[in-house]
């Protein structure tokens, strides 16, 4: 096949469904969805059952499920946790299924339901998934998911940092601008990351709140080899 095309999306606002029903879609909220759910499949749990709405997951909580769910940072009253990484140790998720609801990050994988697959990238795995992408040899899009269906700096970085890694291997192509606009971004932030990241609208969110105290293990390269992979709208680890 000839080279495949690489696209990133910096907000679920420019999302095109019908335009990536053959590529794989990454999913990238690192602070701190998508950073807590590679952590969770490190410690464990036997898959994480994504939800976008308050009231599905108060009725998966009836239903005797853990749940992990929050609005602009907070736990939510009926949860059992909120979304840092910190809350899915070994000892509350090994071996569980748990329900997760966050701000921003859940609600983008159902947006990307007719994708030919979705899988979750941070910077947790992001060695793991760039080779697991490279094994697919499919179209990529790495989707943002911002913040409220605005742009992000912390989403479209790591996107740069996966888009590096996909283009050095000559095997992706990309004439998208976003794509180019997230490699450059990646050049200005990967010499000195934590000390860019100080900069971003959701540091300053987190910090006013208290909850800024997993921001530098977000920034942690290769915690995990974990690739979570949405099976049957159900989150999984890929070797399964």
């Amino acid at each position: 096949m000839g080279k495949r095309k690489l696209e990133t999306c910096f907000s679920p606002a420019l999302y095109e469904v019908d335009q990536h029903a053959g590529s794989i879609v990454v999913i990238i909220d690192i602070l701190r969805a998508t950073s807590a759910i590679c952590t969770a499949f490190e410690n464990g749990v036997v898959s994480i059952i994504p939800v976008a709405g308050v009231a599905e997951a108060k009725e998966y909580k009836s239903r005797g499920f853990p749940v992990a769910a929050e609005r602009d940072g907070f736990i939510l009253d009926f949860a059992d946790f909120g979304n840092s990484p910190f809350n899915f140790t070994r000892e509350k998720v090994e071996g569980k299924t748990i329900v997760y609801s966050t701000t921003n990050g859940t609600g983008i994988i159902n947006m990307a339901s007719s994708a030919y697959k979705i899988v979750v990238g941070s910077f947790l795995n992001i060695s793991a998934l760039a080779t697991w992408l490279i094994s697919q040899e499919k179209d990529t899009v790495l989707f943002c998911a911002g913040w409220k269906n605005r742009f992000n700096l912390e989403d479209t970085i790591c996107a740069g940092a996966i888009a590096e890694k996909l283009i050095a291997t000559s095997l992706y192509s990309t004439i998208c601008d976003s794509t180019l606009a997230a490699l450059d971004l990646w050049s200005l932030a990967k010499h000195d990351l934590n000390r860019y990241i100080d900069k971003v609208a959701q540091r300053t969110r987190l910090r006013d709140k208290g909850l800024d105290d997993c921001i530098d293990f977000c920034l942690t390269a290769d915690f995990t080899d974990k690739i979570p992979v949405i099976k049957n709208g159900v989150l999984v680890d890929n070797i399964l």
